[in-house]
């Protein structure tokens, strides 16, 4: 349970940050944020790996790179289930996932360090 509320709160931080920095993601509180971080990890967790093999051949392509556009579908459809939590395009959602990715990682490692 204090691994899982852990990851719950990297990510929180990590969509908190990609929300201050990015104009085009909004949220309307920060119980909005608990809440799309939740469903984000649940997502990456269920979602993520199955688009991930789906699309390995153009993974493969591109060297990892569609990893990002798969990380950004999932972050776009984030928002499409939880009311108040809005990421504005395709490229809002493609360096939304990106800095969640970067800051997600940044966290673990002072956490974990």
């Amino acid at each position: 349970m204090n691994k899982f509320l852990t990851k719950w709160a990297v990510t929180f931080f990590a969509v908190l940050i990609a929300e201050k920095i990015l104009p085009g993601i909004y949220a309307n509180s920060v119980g909005t944020l608990l809440i799309a971080a939740l469903l984000l990890g649940i997502l990456n967790a269920i979602l993520r790996p199955i688009l991930l093999v789906v699309t390995l051949p153009i993974t493969l392509l591109t060297f990892g790179l569609f990893a990002l556009v798969i990380n950004g579908i999932v972050l776009a459809l984030t928002s499409v289930l939880i009311p108040g939590f809005v990421v504005m395009g395709f490229w809002a959602a493609v360096w939304g996932a990106l800095i969640i990715s970067i800051f997600s990682a940044i966290i673990n490692a002072l956490v974990k360090g």
